[in-house]
């Protein structure tokens, strides 16, 4: 029985990834505390420099087990810890991209000692050669007016044309503001709109993302919204009831009762 697909589990993930069989998954998007002491309703983010740097190699050692040959990760870091950790993870997979995400953050206070920083780093790593990749799925269709200038003849049929265009590594996407219809409780939810690029590019019809730290939920969501299946874990059982309610929001029925999974209700029913 796979009693782990399709569910949150409200526990902690390098326990938790236990549940999940090796070589089971074909994405992970971790987007991990960022070692910047944010508030989760816990400790997690409170971490000295070198106990961080541990911690993600104790939970990136686990969860690429997980992956299936044919798998990918993609993780989002910042400038802080991108460089350890980006050289954590080239010795256990083959990157294949740095992403920058332009956060749009408007131009006003900051520091005065450094420039501003308004981008999150993304990267995008593979178990191998053969990495499921479908760069169709997730092309940016090409302007009337650059089809226009491509009206010659010699453009006549060009398949690249109509589908549009590989998506760049710069992916300049407004962060969730308070106002923003899609936004949730959560201090560092990341768009929909980028999650599904990963989904779609990285991940078959069918298939299944792991997320380590659910937060509020949008891989679930995304996955959801793509036709794959989800697994994750997270520990703010507020945020938790969080994703619960945002999948029945999105299902516009109760979530089924395998969706979220309380970790100490299933030991204890197992006892």
């Amino acid at each position: 029985m796979t009693l782990w697909r399709d569910c949150i589990f409200c526990e902690d993930a390098l326990a938790g990834m236990a549940r999940i069989p090796d070589g089971a998954v074909d994405l992970v998007i971790a987007d991990p505390p960022y070692g910047l002491g944010k508030d989760y309703g816990n400790d997690s983010d409170k971490l000295a420099a070198d106990a961080y740097l541990r911690w993600m190699e104790s939970w990136i050692d686990i969860a690429l087990k997980k992956l299936k040959p044919s798998g990918s990760l993609y993780i989002f870091l910042t400038w802080r810890y991108s460089p350890e950790v980006f050289v954590m993870l080239k010795r256990r997979m083959t990157m294949i991209n740095e992403i920058i995400w332009d956060r749009r953050v408007p131009s006003m206070g900051g520091g005065t000692r450094r420039f501003s920083s308004v981008h999150d780093t993304i990267g995008f790593f593979a178990c191998g050669r053969d990495y499921y990749f479908d760069l169709d799925a997730v092309r940016v269709p090409y302007d009337a007016q650059t089809k226009k200038a491509r009206s010659r003849s010699i453009f006549a049929g060009a398949k690249w044309l109509e589908i549009g265009c590989n998506p760049k590594d710069v992916w300049s996407v407004s962060r969730l503001h308070r106002e923003h219809r899609e936004r949730a409780d959560h201090p560092t939810q990341k768009p929909l709109e980028i999650i599904e690029r990963m989904v779609k590019a990285s991940c078959p019809t069918g298939g299944v993302v792991l997320d380590p730290f659910m937060g509020s939920g949008t891989t679930a969501i995304a996955a959801r919204r793509c036709g794959r299946s989800f697994t994750g874990f997270e520990l703010n059982p507020d945020y938790c009831a969080l994703i619960a309610q945002r999948l029945a929001a999105l299902d516009a029925v109760p979530v089924p009762d395998v969706a979220l999974r309380d970790a100490a209700a299933m030991s204890a029913s197992r006892a």
